[in-house]
């Protein structure tokens, strides 16, 4: 006869369902955006919510530090997937290519000049050391405000506020040099 699950038990797998509701979204594009596939996000966003399920703590941390936790976990999955040596840094041309074909129409001298432009941006955004590059996808592709940047990276706010201000000017300053 097979032993039904404890009070605290379901109380744990519901609290960490909940957790999963509330973050796993917005976890998975920050994971899809660094890794290679879609597969290999998942696994990540997997391993996170067993970490969670596995840690003896964690269920009794405040809610505010328990997302936290889970965005510092997915932050140094993150930097375990750059610190491989097989890690190549790749753009998805096509879904760039894509929506800015649906955004200008059938005009093919601004896609061309659109397409120049947002070339030599990814490529001076490249030359950036990455430590910045992290700092401007976390800004600019995930909307992510300096505080959570802050939070996340553990770091001062006023530091992040900061490095991307000088990590904005220079490479404003690139992008018009060349």
């Amino acid at each position: 006869m097979m032993q039904e699950p404890s009070l605290s038990t379901r109380k744990d797998s519901t609290s960490i369902s909940a957790l999963y509701q509330q973050y796993a979204a917005s976890v998975f594009s920050y994971l899809h955006a660094h890794s290679a596939s879609r597969e290999d996000a998942e696994d990540l966003l997997v391993e996170i919510f067993l970490a969670a399920l596995e840690s003896p703590s964690f269920l009794q941390m405040a809610a505010e530090h328990q997302r936290l936790w889970i965005w510092r976990v997915a932050h140094n999955k993150v930097a375990d997937i750059y610190r491989t040596p097989v890690y190549r840094s790749q753009l998805r041309m096509d879904e760039l290519t894509d929506e800015i074909q649906d955004s200008e129409g059938d005009h093919p001298e601004l896609v061309a000049e659109r397409n120049e432009r947002y070339t030599r941006l990814h490529h001076h955004i490249q030359t950036l050391p990455g430590i910045q590059q992290h700092m401007l996808r976390l800004r600019f592709v995930y909307g992510m405000r300096c505080n959570e940047i802050a939070e996340q990276m553990g770091k001062k706010h006023g530091a992040i506020r900061t490095q991307l201000s000088r990590t904005l000017n220079t490479l404003r300053s690139i992008y018009e040099k060349d």
